[in-house]
């Protein structure tokens, strides 16, 4: 081994290093060994994920060392999504969000127990939970009574939803673009199971860095024939994550605080105050 580099970059608890082996780089991470039956989970997904054919880091292997949990992963190298895409021309970055659709459909075609809870009850706890974090912050959006208004108003939605497995946090800061300029994907330790389209409320993110990139996710999905249905769930899935996100990002400070704050301005506007359930980031592309 040449040399370890430590990666601090994302969200993730996990401790991150890039291994350098001779001419190969590896991605070494390190979790608390109560994590072990989550992150073995994580490592068999990657691995069907590959074996499938989806661009997914290529799995090495994963055990326990030295008090942690491992997961070891060959590194991809390309640029991160978030950056690269503002570069290209939009129908490059249109493309790319279809291969991000197409690959999001494959993931959720893969074969998965369904669980004993059914979806409706399991996702109604968690709103639950969400709107208990928002009523006891101390900050409040603007129009914060509007994405409860349409969550109570669209709760019956959840009612007899299969389950499929989960990446997790798919959007563009969990892909990378290589020098082909191919999407990867990378980041699965926030995997579930879940509602298919749940897997969409990250696509904020990936609409305020290209709305070409998140219509065409959307239709790469679908294969441009999208359901009505879809935007209704999608806006009651997002309008739950809005409201959690303002308590969740407390504690990192006044800055993460003030995002969360114009993020839910932006959502506003591209729902015309949630009068209407496609965003104008998607109908200025279809």
């Amino acid at each position: 081994m040449h040399h370890i580099e430590k990666l601090d970059k994302g969200w993730s608890d996990d401790d991150k290093y890039i291994l350098h082996v001779d001419d190969e780089k590896y991605l070494l991470r390190l979790s608390n060994l109560n994590q072990k039956n989550f992150k073995i989970r994580e490592y068999e997904l990657i691995q069907k994920c590959y074996e499938s054919g989806l661009p997914v880091q290529k799995p090495i292997e994963h055990g326990e060392a030295d008090g942690h949990y491992y997961i070891l992963l060959e590194w991809v190298e390309g640029e991160e999504t978030t950056i690269k895409l503002p570069e290209l021309p939009e129908s490059e970055q249109y493309r790319l969000g279809v291969e991000a659709g197409m690959h999001l459909w494959k993931l959720h075609q893969m074969d998965v127990q369904q669980p004993e809870e059914p979806w409706e009850s399991k996702m109604n706890m968690k709103i639950n939970r969400k709107i208990s974090m928002y009523d006891a912050c101390d900050y409040k959006f603007q129009k914060g009574h509007l994405f409860l208004e349409y969550i109570e108003g669209d709760r019956h939605l959840l009612q007899n939803r299969r389950q499929v497995l989960h990446h997790g946090d798919y959007h563009v800061g969990n892909m990378i673009i290589d020098a082909d300029y191919s999407l990867h994907i990378i980041d699965f330790n926030r995997h579930d199971v879940g509602e298919p389209w749940e897997e969409f409320n990250r696509i904020v993110w990936s609409a305020q860095t290209s709305p070409a990139f998140a219509s065409g996710q959307i239709n790469g999905y679908f294969s441009d024939d999208v359901p009505e249905a879809f935007w209704r769930l999608l806006l009651l899935y997002i309008s739950a994550n809005m409201l959690s996100s303002l308590p969740w990002g407390v504690p990192f400070g006044q800055a993460q605080i003030e995002i969360f704050m114009e993020q839910a301005d932006e959502i506003m506007d591209w729902y015309d105050d949630l009068r209407t359930v496609i965003p104008s980031w998607y109908r200025s592309f279809s």
